[in-house]
């Protein structure tokens, strides 16, 4: 009896020609759309300048940014030094570096040259890098004038550098085995959100066989709830095992994305099938109609989405979202895939993840069997 069901799910799901544009096509041009979007964006950052000294000095100041990495200047003449803050003003542009006149004239009287950076007051996390710089490059300028007054006071060169040294000097080791980039987050983002869309079908599904009154003739057979649900249930595992590995696969071949151990991921996409296809059983027997199913799919999905860090970087969350994320398949399973593709982790370390997207799975499964008798007894005779 099961395997006359399984049978008869996979035909319908073979024949259900949106169910391959929903799981397969729709998550593949997310992904083109995102990476092509995020994964070309540039690492420079750019500074546009406003030089009214146009002194020697100035020129200096505007060389050492352009030697710093990472970073660009650009001064446009085509239009006023007055203009261009009225672009900020009005959100056209984010800052404006102003190297005033008479800049180099204070510097070689010794007195305190200003600069003025002037900025959009609602871009913080776009002018944050550039005030970084330019506070540095002034740190770098007040060294260089303790250097000179400690030489002056009878210190050589190596003397007065060892006074300036700072006690402690923080060292940056990075130990991802593979570089944390959009192609990282999209891909298996994209990959995971997708994956519950395959609740849409078995909610169809469920529905059909029951308005059909194919689970009326079912219930003149000795056939158990628990048969009808594993029925219904490898079916829809093997076609998420299956999208899954497409769109990894497609993100490898077309984007060059880092696997990692390959076992790892085979363990955490199985255990997200069980999961995703638990949900759905548990999802299918309660809901009244399709369309209330549909609803509830896409709250999952989406609510899934966003406090999982499917759609951007979980660390990017605030924190009452990192906590609620927690308390979802989504986070769990793309932070292991993550930890897979980006720190090198193996099934030892991901254990975690697969026990916990199993649980929800079985879960799902245990509970869609206690409500199956009420779902079955509502079918059209």
């Amino acid at each position: 009896m099961i395997k006359s069901i399984i049978r008869k799910e996979i035909q319908v799901l073979l024949k259900e020609k949106g169910t391959f544009f929903w799981l397969f096509l729709l998550p593949i041009f997310f992904i083109i759309i995102f990476a092509s979007i995020f994964g070309n964006a540039s690492d420079t950052i750019t500074i546009s300048f406003y030089d009214q000294d146009h002194s020697d000095m100035s020129a200096m100041f505007v060389k050492q940014i352009k030697h710093i990495p990472g970073f660009e200047v650009k001064q446009d003449k085509t239009i006023t030094m007055k203009e261009q803050i009225e672009k900020i003003k009005n959100g056209k542009s984010t800052s404006l570096l102003v190297i005033p006149k008479g800049y180099e004239e204070k510097i070689k009287a010794g007195e305190q040259a200003n600069i003025q950076l002037y900025r959009d007051s609602t871009a913080d996390t776009a002018v944050a890098p550039i005030k970084a710089v330019l506070e540095n490059i002034a740190t770098t300028f007040r060294e260089t004038k303790l250097t000179q007054a400690l030489q002056t006071l009878g210190q050589n060169e190596a003397q007065a550098k060892t006074t300036l040294t700072p006690p402690v000097q923080l060292k940056e080791i990075k130990e991802n085995a593979a570089k944390l980039n959009m192609i990282t987050q999209v891909v298996p983002g994209y990959t995971v959100m997708f994956v519950f869309f395959i609740m849409i079908t078995m909610v169809r599904n469920f529905i059909k066989d029951k308005e059909s009154g194919m689970l009326s003739r079912l219930r003149s057979t000795p056939m158990k709830s628990f048969h009808y649900l594993i029925g219904m249930w490898v079916p829809n595992i093997l076609v998420v095992v299956t999208q899954s590995a497409v769109l990894l696969l497609f993100g490898k071949i077309v984007y060059d994305l880092k696997i990692g151990n390959v076992l790892s991921i085979i363990f955490i996409v199985v255990s997200l099938a069980i999961c995703a296809t638990g949900l759905g059983l548990l999802l299918s027997v309660f809901v009244h109609s399709e369309n209330q199913g549909v609803a509830f799919v896409q709250i999952i999905t989406m609510g899934g989405a966003v406090v999982g860090g499917l759609w951007f970087p979980y660390d990017f969350l605030p924190a009452f979202a990192q906590v609620i994320g927690k308390f979802t398949p989504q986070f769990w399973a793309q932070q292991g895939l993550q930890d897979v593709m980006i720190r090198g982790a193996d099934l030892g370390d991901v254990w975690v993840t697969v026990i916990i997207l199993l649980a929800f799975g079985v879960a799902g499964l245990l509970i869609a069997s206690v409500r199956f008798n009420k779902f079955f007894t509502s079918s059209i005779s």
